[in-house]
């Protein structure tokens, strides 16, 4: 088994092949001066298992193209089997056709995939009406929590939390992780007016005064649902607020948004390379059968 990775997640796929013993060998990628995509392998493929480990963000078209291209060669190079490591996988939001004419990225996306690799493994990925991968991918396909290793750093870090949902797609991570620290947990409702314009308010009633808050999401983007959550648990009498997030995006100056909201820390997994990277998804992945 060879891991490699297309530029994102190098820290990850370094730890990864160090934690399973395996070689780590990165690709040479570049542009040519018109722009089109230059790729090359730096070690023998032929009957080896490739594994490439490769957030698709930043730059998620380019990551999605870097991939296909990446193994599309490994096969003609020899590889037996190519496993897509993703641990954060875009394009799963769109899910269904919102209005007339739009692309279910979604699908596409795995339709490309499904053609050019043989497993996916990720974590955490946008399942909102899809009750499965399996229902777009046609390839093996495992989708890993890092719920337990959320859990974990509350558990180490912050004393008697009260854990939140900002929104009900939200809470089913907030509800999991409170019950594996025996916390309190709550959950807003969100009411969205437009992509930057959100409300919310409490639907389980439990008192934040003087409360350790924990805001628990999957992905934090633009962070306007987060800070709409922290101002109401701020307004609530909250003593501190902490923000973690699987997946940080962080986009539109989402950081400065959510500190002017009030909320004290800011904590994402390295799904994503981010300064805010305080939890590490790599022991999640070696627990994994790769191979």
């Amino acid at each position: 088994m060879s891991i490699t990775s297309c530029g994102n997640s190098l820290n990850i796929a370094r730890s990864l092949a160090k934690k399973l013993k395996t070689p780590f060998s990165p690709l040479t990628i570049s542009s040519f001066p018109d722009g089109d995509r230059y790729l090359k392998f730096n070690t023998p493929l032929k009957g080896k298992t490739l594994v490439i480990v490769h957030s698709f963000q930043p730059n998620p078209h380019q990551s999605l193209l870097d991939v296909i291209f990446a193994a599309k060669t490994a096969k003609d190079l020899g590889a037996k089997k190519v496993i897509l490591i993703a641990p954060y996988l875009a394009y799963m939001r769109q899910d269904i056709r919102f209005h007339s004419g739009e692309a279910i990225s979604s699908r596409v996306m795995a339709d490309l995939l499904n053609r050019s690799i043989d497993r996916i493994i990720t974590i955490d990925t946008h399942l909102h009406r899809y009750h499965s991968l399996k229902v777009i991918f046609t390839i093996p396909a495992q989708n890993l929590t890092a719920n337990s290793l959320i859990a974990s750093y509350i558990q180490n870090h912050v004393k008697n939390p009260v854990i939140i949902g900002p929104d009900g797609e939200s809470y089913q991570w907030a509800d999991t992780i409170a019950k594996q620290i025996n916390a309190l947990v709550t959950v807003f409702k969100k009411t969205r007016f437009t992509s930057r314009n959100v409300k919310v308010k409490m639907i389980k009633p439990v008192s934040l005064r003087n409360k350790n808050v924990v805001i628990v999401d999957d992905i934090i983007s633009t962070g306007h649902t987060v800070a709409e959550a922290a101002k109401k648990a701020k307004a609530l009498g909250a003593k501190s607020i902490t923000a973690i997030c699987v997946h940080g995006l962080f986009v539109e100056d989402a950081i400065q948004k959510l500190k002017k909201a009030g909320v004290n820390k800011i904590i994402s997994t390295n799904t994503i390379e981010h300064p805010t990277n305080k939890i590490d998804v790599t022991p999640l992945l070696a627990d994994e059968d790769i191979g």
